[in-house]
């Protein structure tokens, strides 16, 4: 007879090309619970990614009186981006830019070693659907049992199900969008505000699309998700090649395919019994044993199933493991691995990290807190005042970059015998002595006057200098004097 240690499960892979037909309805799938090592990496993982996702908007940062004291914000208020002790503003998006340039070539690099790790451990779909998955099972059982209440007509019992399950679904998709809308503004705050319905329009509307989209994407679409709006599976096979860590099937190993009866020799057959396992634990829908596929996330759950099956029927374990496009060609269940981390495209893309990363902290550390900005006026150019001379006017913008009111001198080089001013106060001689509050932008209209003799033509190139009264840090910009024709 069959082994009897080994459940023999009537399911086929419904995501498999040959049986997703164009316009059909979606065929929904009951994934199995999986118990192994990978099952207890993807709790681990989505236990971390979550409580990441949830705590960081409560973690405080003292940056003194005039500083939000919320560890990781985005303020569009002050136009200013907070993470700890990086302080971001409008001026350096730069960073950003830096910022996704790493990740991409990360996702490169992880891809290129180990397949689509992050499809199948740290994506938020991936997250948020081992979770959704995970309510459904505890509210209607196991597959099996999801299976015999689909069937069953409408009762009460069956209702209740239901209900809870959706319930519980919303009340995830109200938290996932309520954890979001905290890193736009200081978390207790804005709690107090959404429970006393006194926060801002856009924070109810934020919630309801981000509820709206994880209840649809987690719950309902699952792997439509994966298989048709993301684009990262029709891109990764750009980045993957024969010595890349993938999850394989050995089909020299286990095929031929077929029943085995407990006591029966395994000569002149494969070791897959054909039982099925790995079909039924795979939240995609697919047959790894039909090889590499595009829906595939490598949540290795098909290896924790096999291996399982492996160790009921006494043979070793790795039918399907984690392993290079060579060594599924390769039959013998006592191979060591033969991984080559270093080649070609991971040297390229870790050198890409390197270069990015240490510009990055380079101009990070070594940034100015002054910044300034001049702006010229253009009507009028320039005013011949009562004893000849002439004035341009300027607006000069300082921006200080710290939690600290500091003082800036303003000086005016390159013209001869120059005088200038703040507004509504009298010419003064140079330098002028401005105060900015702490992490702000204050705005001066700067008016520069000079002797017309002083001038050799209609225009002529002027610096303003301001420099911090104490740390004598400078910054430098170059306009021009405009004057009559000569």
């Amino acid at each position: 007879m069959v082994d009897s240690s080994v459940e023999n499960i009537d399911v086929r892979p419904v995501n498999k090309k040959e049986n997703r037909a164009l316009f059909a309805k979606r065929e929904k799938i009951q994934p199995k619970k999986a118990r192994g090592n990978f099952r207890r990496l993807k709790w681990i993982i989505m236990g971390i990614t979550l409580a990441i996702y949830y705590i960081t908007p409560w973690i405080r940062w003292d940056r003194g009186e005039s500083g939000p004291d919320q560890a990781v914000l985005v303020d569009f208020a002050r136009e200013r981006f907070y993470f700890f002790f990086i302080e971001l503003w409008p001026q350096e998006i730069y960073y950003i830019t830096g910022l996704l340039i790493l990740a991409a070539i990360s996702l490169f690099l992880v891809t290129s070693l180990f397949g689509r790790a992050w499809c199948g451990y740290s994506c938020p779909q991936t997250v948020w659907t081992d979770l959704f998955i995970f309510v459904e099972r505890m509210v209607e059982g196991d597959r099996n049992a999801r299976l015999r209440l689909d069937k069953e007509p409408m009762s009460i019992s069956k209702l209740s199900k239901r209900v809870l399950k959706h319930s519980i679904w919303l009340v995830i998709g109200v938290l996932t969008g309520g954890a979001w809308v905290f890193y736009f503004a200081d978390a207790p705050t804005l709690l107090r505000e959404l429970l006393t319905f006194e926060a801002p329009v856009i924070a109810y509307s934020s919630v309801a699309v981000l509820t709206a989209t994880t209840y649809v994407f987690g719950g309902l679409m699952r792997e439509q998700v994966c298989t048709y709006m993301c684009p990262w599976p029709r891109i990764q096979g750009a980045m993957v090649d024969e010595d890349s860590l993938t999850v394989t099937y050995h089909e020299a190993r286990g095929e031929p395919r077929g029943p085995h009866k407990k006591g029966d020799p395994w000569t002149d057959r494969g070791h897959c019994i054909d039982c099925n396992q790995c079909v039924a634990v795979c939240p995609m829908g697919i047959d790894i044993r039909d090889g590499q596929q595009l829906e595939c996330i490598t949540c290795a759950l098909c290896i924790d199933a096999c291996d399982d099956v492996m160790d009921k029927i006494d043979l070793p374990r790795g039918l399907i493991s984690y392993d290079t496009y060579a060594g599924q060609f390769d039959s013998d269940p006592d191979r060591k691995l033969n991984i080559r981390f270093i080649r070609p495209r991971t040297i390229a893309y870790g050198l890409i990290l390197a270069v990015v990363g240490a510009v990055m902290v380079f101009t990070l550390f070594n940034r100015s807190v002054l910044d300034v900005n001049v702006i010229r006026d253009r009507n009028p150019l320039f005013v011949i005042l009562s004893d000849g001379s002439i004035r341009n006017g300027y607006t000069v913008k300082i921006l200080n970059k710290i939690h600290e009111t500091r003082q800036f001198l303003i000086e005016v080089k390159g013209v001869k015998g120059a005088q200038a001013w703040i507004e509504s106060g009298p010419p003064l001689g140079l330098p002028i002595l401005v105060t900015v509050p702490a992490d702000a932008l204050s705005s001066y209209k700067l008016f520069v006057s000079a002797p017309s003799e002083s001038l050799q033509d209609k225009s002529s190139d002027i610096d303003i200098v301001v420099a911090d009264f104490e740390s004598g840090e400078t910054d430098v910009r170059t306009t021009s004097f405009k004057g009559p024709e000569r």
